[in-house]
């Protein structure tokens, strides 16, 4: 896909992300979306093309940590709960419950009936999500082993991106089978009618991020909502305000002029340099 044509698209979708805001928060609906799948499959990325231009007050990101030690000693999905949306509010969850499902699992994070009774579990609590008004959708990001370690070796190249790459990362390379298992196992017990697994293809991230956007406005029944008109008032004079000196305050240095001189002078250098060959 050419990055103008994405461009184009995906600033379209994301207008109509804020219309569909608008009417979450006129309509007091209560979302939540899971984004699951394998490491580096585009998670995180999608995320942020969502939330862009979005309302942080309605549109929240939920990616919790590791769990304290208090947590650890709660009902599983007890501090899942209190991250959820109240009335008016999307919630974006970068990982999610399905932690049980598949890190945990796979690295033995939890203990075999903490994983059944979770395969038990899911599907009952998220029922009673859905039975209350929640709109809950689900993401499983896929991606291929080939174009997972491209990834991993990009990140480990750039020292923007190096922090992405954790050790439980690297290790998800050599537990290739063993994830794909847990995915299965996962898919056949929590891929029910009332809370669906949705497939996003994302060998492509550009394609990835607009079919999942697209695909999760076309299940939220919003309506065109105009957002309520701001008249912006005339500044009246400030008769009775007398501004103190600038020379007062401590002004942080003025560092894009600087390197615009110094970017000046370099295309300078670089004529003259031309003039003289």
């Amino acid at each position: 896909m050419k990055k103008s044509l994405y461009e184009d698209e995906l600033r379209r979708l994301q207008a109509e992300l804020v219309t569909m805001q608008e009417w979450v928060r006129e309509s007091g609906a209560r979302i939540v979306v899971i984004f699951e799948g394998r490491d580096a499959a585009g998670k995180g990325s999608a995320i942020k093309r969502v939330t862009e231009y979005l309302n942080p007050r309605i549109a929240r990101v939920v990616a919790l940590p590791i769990p304290t030690e208090r947590e650890r000693g709660q009902w599983y999905f007890q501090r899942y709960i209190k991250n959820l949306p109240t009335a008016g509010e999307i919630v974006l969850m970068d990982r999610s419950w399905y932690n049980r499902a598949g890190v945990e699992k796979v690295m033995g994070y939890c203990t075999p009936d903490e994983y059944r009774r979770f395969l038990h579990q899911a599907p009952l609590f998220e029922r009673m999500l859905v039975e209350d008004g929640i709109l809950l959708i689900k993401y499983w990001f896929s991606v291929s082993d080939t174009e997972q370690e491209a990834r991993f070796r990009s990140r480990q190249q750039d020292p923007m991106r190096r922090w992405k790459l954790s050790e439980t990362d690297v290790l998800s390379i050599t537990k290739w089978v063993d994830y794909s298992k847990a995915k299965d196992e996962m898919f056949v017990h929590t891929d029910i009618a009332e809370a669906p697994w949705w497939v996003v293809e994302s060998e492509d991230k550009r394609a990835a991020r607009l079919n999942m956007i697209n695909h999760f406005l076309s299940l939220v029944p919003y309506e065109h909502m105009e957002p309520p008109v701001v008249h912006i008032p005339h500044r009246p004079p400030a008769s009775d305000y007398e501004r103190p000196p600038r020379e007062l305050n401590r002004p942080v240095p003025d560092h894009a002029a600087r390197i615009t001189e110094l970017a000046a002078a370099k295309s300078v250098g670089k004529a003259k340099g031309k003039g003289k060959a």
